[in-house]
């Protein structure tokens, strides 16, 4: 059979898992895709990899020894070098107050074990096409324009912080909404916080400004 070609041509990938098979399984499923993929059992072991290598996407267990894949993010969330690299959580905690804390945690995309290999592929894609585009964006031109000036000292709140990602993807408050689960209201009044913070006038100006500072 025929590999087949997609998005995956020469990307590295990040896989940490405690679970031989579950590793065994979806690396042997991303390589057959065209990934590259280096694996870690734990979180301790996966900064130890980042440290010398920095990967184009975490695929990484939630519950695990030595490290949870909550501490790691936040490990890879304040390192300015490996901040913009999307984190996909794998867990077999299904419940919307899990998917809600892997979300507010820094995590990009959340799934539940057991999953279609299909989806974990489906999702990859998605969420490495969401990165170049945003790298693109930065390297066509939003340089050229003078850089959005706001009072140095802001400070976002964590869930802030994750709205305003939302925000520099073009993703509108109705569907930030849907993926933290809190109404859409809640995420107004998070926008309008952060402009007030910031002195923005608009979602468009928050955007410029979280890519900028490389907080998308």
């Amino acid at each position: 059979m025929i590999k087949e070609a997609s998005v995956g041509e020469h990307k590295r990938l990040l896989l940490i898992d405690d679970d031989p098979n579950l590793i065994l399984l979806v690396k042997d499923y991303l390589e057959f895709r065209g990934y590259e993929v280096i694996t870690a059992e734990h979180g301790q072991q996966a900064l130890d990899v980042l440290q010398k290598d920095t990967p184009d996407m975490i695929i990484c267990d939630v519950m695990m020894p030595q490290m949870d894949g909550y501490s790691l993010v936040e490990h890879v969330r304040k390192d300015p070098r490996t901040s913009w690299i999307p984190v996909l959580f794998l867990s077999a905690k299904g419940q919307s107050q899990d998917r809600v804390k892997g979300l507010n945690t820094g995590a990009d995309v959340y799934m539940v074990k057991p999953f279609e290999p299909e989806e974990l592929v489906a999702q990859v894609e998605s969420s490495l096409k969401q990165a170049s585009r945003l790298i693109q964006r930065q390297d066509k031109g939003l340089d050229n324009s003078p850089k959005i000036q706001v009072p140095f000292d802001v400070e976002l709140t964590p869930t802030e912080l994750r709205v305003v990602q939302f925000v520099a993807r073009g993703m509108a408050n109705r569907e930030i909404a849907e993926e933290l689960n809190v109404s859409q209201r809640t995420i107004e009044s998070h926008v309008s916080n952060m402009l007030g913070k910031t002195g923005l006038h608009n979602r468009t100006e928050l955007a410029r400004w979280a890519i900028e500072n490389g907080m998308a």
